[in-house]
């Protein structure tokens, strides 16, 4: 698909991508790339890295891959630090590394929820703080004018609730109070934008694969808003559009790229019955004596 912004909005922009090697994260790369930023991928397997940036180069974009677990704060700050000496700034951090998998809260372990916890949350707070100095108005390799740009990359699980995803629930609900805190304190200390995104099912992630691993069948599509899945060029132009001038007064706010479905609930009746009914209540209304409560006829 063609993108709605311009070829340069992110150009002399370095970005830094946890999980960047696969998935909703490397489509953020690639369009980061495409729009003018150069490209550093944090993420743990060496093979992935390297066809990721690899896929990034053959399309011109400045790109390169960093061995490193976000839980792990060691190799937080050497990623970080790496970035900074590769390409001389870092104005863009998106977390985008996350764990997750399908189980029950009875048979969830404890070691389990505190995996994903670590992933998802200690790993986003982790590389958010050893980022900052790199980040902040007047760090290393910026100006004193403004600040760069944090994304971290949530759900919407936890707005209602959500069927076997507990752990991850819990993770969310934190990186966006995180997203918060840190909109709060560091836009108002350094100038730095915190936001987030959260996407609903995405077509074509590993996420989908492990979690819906079957077409929507078609009652579900039911109660979805779209009918449709989104695409990782979707949550793409949201972190462009909350990572460039485009959002620049846009911080401390979580972005739902959805669909609208995270609002949605299974019919009750359908359409026609609805109509049917309200009809029938109209009718009784019009013709009910003066003073008698509708309800009582």
């Amino acid at each position: 698909m063609e993108s709605p912004f311009k070829e340069d909005v992110v150009r002399g922009k370095v970005a830094l991508i946890t999980g960047g090697g696969s998935g909703i994260g490397l489509e953020i790369c690639t369009q980061f790339g495409r729009h003018g930023a150069s490209i550093a991928i944090m993420g743990r397997r060496k093979q992935v890295l390297d066809s990721a940036v690899s896929a990034l180069q053959s399309l011109g974009i400045k790109a390169v891959g960093f061995e490193g677990d976000v839980r792990n704060q060691e190799d937080a700050k050497r990623v970080v630090e790496s970035t900074f000496r590769h390409f001389g700034r870092l104005d863009i951090l998106v977390n985008a590394a996350a764990g997750n998998f399908l189980v029950s809260a009875e048979d969830l372990s404890p070691n389990g929820f505190k995996t994903v916890m670590d992933i998802d949350t200690v790993g986003t707070f982790t590389m958010c703080r050893e980022a900052l100095k790199y980040l902040k108005k007047g760090g290393p390799g910026r100006s004193s004018s403004g600040g760069g740009t944090i994304l971290n990359i949530s759900a919407t699980l936890h707005y209602t609730a959500a069927w076997y995803q507990i752990h991850v629930s819990a993770a969310k609900a934190a990186i966006d109070g995180i997203t918060r805190n840190l909109a709060l304190e560091w836009g108002t200390d350094y100038d730095i934008r915190v936001n987030g995104i959260a996407p609903g099912p995405i077509s074509g992630t590993p996420g989908m694969s492990k979690l819906a691993p079957e077409e929507i069948d078609n009652k579900a599509r039911e109660y979805m808003p779209l009918y449709k899945l989104g695409e990782k060029w979707d949550i793409a132009m949201a972190a462009l559009y909350l990572a460039s001038d485009a959002g620049k007064y846009v911080n401390g706010t979580t972005l739902i790229v959805d669909g609208g479905l995270w609002l949605s609930r299974p019919r009750h009746l359908p359409k026609e019955a609805v109509q049917q009914l309200s009809r029938a209540a109209e009718k009784r209304s019009r013709n009910a004596p003066v003073g008698v409560p509708t309800s009582k006829l």
